[in-house]
């Protein structure tokens, strides 16, 4: 049987009473204790290393991150180079976040990998999946994007906008759910 880090990273519905649920609880109590000090960091090279520390990979120095920073999780946020996260944005991350190179989120974006069973006896459980944010790919203040979707390469997600699926690459989105407004190229 898969442990319920492969479970969740694969989208299996996992129920808070699962016998492994513990680990989820040790990870989740880890990185709120060490959340407190990356949001207390005073400059961008301590952010960085308190962010690795939480991720358990070392950031590029071509990376930055403002703080404040939010995690539920951080073990499932992997991070490429030369990607910049403005102040205040949340990742909640146990289906997995990965944002590839030269990626660009503007404060307050919300990553959420996590959702919850439609049906009622069924709902304290957690359905995870992945979130990918592919090269060069922009997303604007206060967007939301949802569980399983995948924002194409020099995609551009507009501000306040909600993103329920894929976004192809080369487009510019926006609107709740976004819509592609335009092609860029």
């Amino acid at each position: 049987m898969k442990d319920i880090f492969e479970r969740l990273k694969a989208g299996e519905p996992v129920g808070l009473d699962d016998a492994e649920f513990f680990k989820v609880d040790e990870v989740v109590s880890r990185t709120l204790a060490l959340s407190p000090a990356l949001n207390a960091a005073t400059s961008v090279d301590e952010i960085r290393a308190k962010l690795s520390g939480i991720i358990g990979t070392i950031l590029d120095e071509s990376t930055t991150v403002f703080a404040p920073f939010y995690t539920n999780f951080g073990r499932f946020i992997k991070i490429g180079k030369h990607v910049f996260i403005n102040h205040a944005c949340s990742f909640l991350d146990m289906g997995g976040i990965t944002l590839e190179d030269h990626v660009l989120i503007g404060p307050k974006v919300n990553l959420i990998t996590e959702n919850h069973p439609l049906n009622p006896v069924d709902r304290r459980g957690m359905l995870c999946k992945p979130i990918l944010v592919k090269r060069n790919a922009w997303i604007g203040a206060g967007a939301t994007i949802l569980p399983g979707v995948t924002i194409g390469e020099n995609a551009v997600v507009a501000a306040g906008a909600v993103v329920s699926r894929n976004v192809p690459d080369n487009t510019v989105v926006g609107g709740i759910p976004a819509k592609v407004i335009r092609t860029i190229f």
